[in-house]
Order: structure tokens, then C-alpha cells, then sequence
């Protein structure tokens, strides 16, 4: 069943400058089915930011259809993890990854059980107790990443979560990340510049053109899973795939 359908999705906003009116996002259409995992991967500029916007409710589009099909109207629709760690600075990890459930209503003692088992799940549970300024920008992301989670939303939306993370760190957590998606049979979302991320993670890439941004390819990406980061580096079907996307990458970059 597809969980989200755009047809013929426009985006336009005004120019800051003056110049006039701005195309992100041009005639795009694609389908991403119930529990998928879907990478969109483009060059800067692209509009990649502004759909995954428009699919959380957050960007009004321009033209075309944008629809997400509900399955349980007690969940909420979306949630979305950002680049840098969104984390409340004055609440302790418990209270980060608590939050949304109290903002949906949850009973106390089973906020903090969810919680703390999503907490577990990132391998935070020595830190329950601390605040983010006495974290590692990699343990403020997985922070993020529990949130999401113990949210429980039937849309999970991740702007480039990982790419102001050190290369080791951002290998570690692409692992961790596959690891919670698996558990929790969440459909994903997940915008990166990064062919190699997108490969690591996805189910199927979406390959985005310079802007006005519109879906250039739609590739399937036939690794099996379960993943591991470095280990699916010799599997002759990346290398393949990693050279396909990257040639239709390539003058859209340049």
C-alpha cells in the first residue's frame, strides 16, 4: 500500500532578493509505500528540503497532489529529526526523548517506560540523567534519533541528519539507525548530498536534478538486509549502483 503519493508536486517561493518568484521544485511525482525507506539524494539547491517540508505539512506546494494515507488515526502523521541535534538544552535525555509523548497526551509512567526503552535502544541508558551540553555531538544526534522513535509517528522525515558528524561517528549511527528503523516498522523519508549514505540505507533512491528540482531516476537499491555499514562496501551491486547515480549526478553537480 503507498503511504505517501506525489503527483506532479510544484514548489515555489518568493525570492529574498527581490528578483521575483522561485521554482524549488518542479512537476514531481513518486510513491513511497507503506514501511519503505526511501532516500532522496541531489546536489544543494535541489528543493530535496523543501518536499521532505511539504510531506510534513510545514511547506504549502505551489501545484500538483500531495497525499499521505493513514493507517492509525491515534498516531501522529510525522515527525521529523533535522541536520543539527534539535535537542532542548534545558531538559535531561529522558525528558528530550519523553517530550513528544507528553505533548500527545501518554500517562507519566508509561512516557518514561517508552522512553526508556528507546533510550536503551540508542545505548544512552548511562546518560538518562544528563543534559545535552554534557554530550557528544554524535550522542545529542542519537538523542534526536530516540525522540523520533519513541514518538511513534507513521511517517518518520530526516533531513540529513548525520552530515555535520565525524565520518566514524556517521558510520556508527547509519548502523544505529537501520537497527531502530527495523524495529519499529517505521516509513522513512531521509534527505543526504551523500550517494554512499543513501545506499547504506535506502530501499529505493530517489535521484533529484539541480534546481528547479524534479526526480531524475528512481532506483531500487537490491542489497540485502540486514546492513552493515562498511561490510555492504563489497557488495558488487553498491559499486554498480554508487557509479549509476553518480553519473546522473554528476553535471547536475557541476
Amino acid at each position: 500500500m503507498s503511504k505517501i503519493i506525489a503527483e506532479g508536486v510544484t514548489i515555489r517561493y518568493a525570492d529574498r532578493s527581490g528578483i521575483g518568484e522561485v521554482t524549488a521544485v518542479q512537476d514531481v511525482s513518486f510513491s513511497v509505500a507503506e514501511g519503505e525507506f526511501v532516500c532522496l539524494v541531489g546536489p544543494s539547491g535541489c528543493g530535496k528540503t523543501s518536499l521532505l517540508r511539504a510531506v510534513a505539512g510545514l511547506q504549502p506546494i505551489s501545484g500538483g497532489r500531495l497525499h499521505l494515507q493513514r493507517s492509525d488515526e491515534k498516531r501522529p502523521a510525522t515527525a521529523m529529526v533535522f541536520q543539527g541535534a534539535a535537542v532542548f538544552p534545558w531538559l535531561t535525555v529522558l525528558e528530550n526523548v519523553s517530550y513528544g509523548l507528553r505533548t500527545r497526551g501518554i500517562p507519566y509512567a508509561q512516557q518514561l517506560a517508552i522512553a526508556r526503552e528507546w533510550i536503551a535502544r540508542v545505548k544512552l541508558e548511562r546518560f538518562a540523567e544528563a543534559y545535552p551540553h554534557q554530550l557528544s555531538g554524535g550522542m545529542q544526534q542519537r538523542v534526536g534519533l530516540a525522540r523520533a522513535f519513541a514518538y511513534n509517528a507513521e511517517v518518520l522525515l530526516m533531513d540529513e541528519p548525520f552530515g555535520a558528524l565525524d565520518a566514524q561517528t556517521r558510520l556508527i549511527l547509519q548502523d544505529t539507525l537501520l537497527e531502530l528503523w527495523q524495529a519499529s516498522g517505521s516509513t522513512v523519508i531521509f534527505v543526504t548530498h551523500s550517494i554512499d549514505e543513501a545506499l547504506t540505507l535506502a530501499d529505493r533512491l530517489l535521484v533529484m536534478s539541480a534546481r528547479p528540482g524534479h526526480i531524475l531516476s528512481d532506483e531500487r537499491v537490491e542489497i540485502p538486509r540486514p546492513r552493515e555499514a562498511v561490510a555492504l562496501r563489497s557488495d558488487p551491486h553498491y559499486g554498480a549502483l554508487f557509479g549509476k547515480v553518480w553519473a546522473l549526478l554528476r553535471e547536475q553537480v557541476a
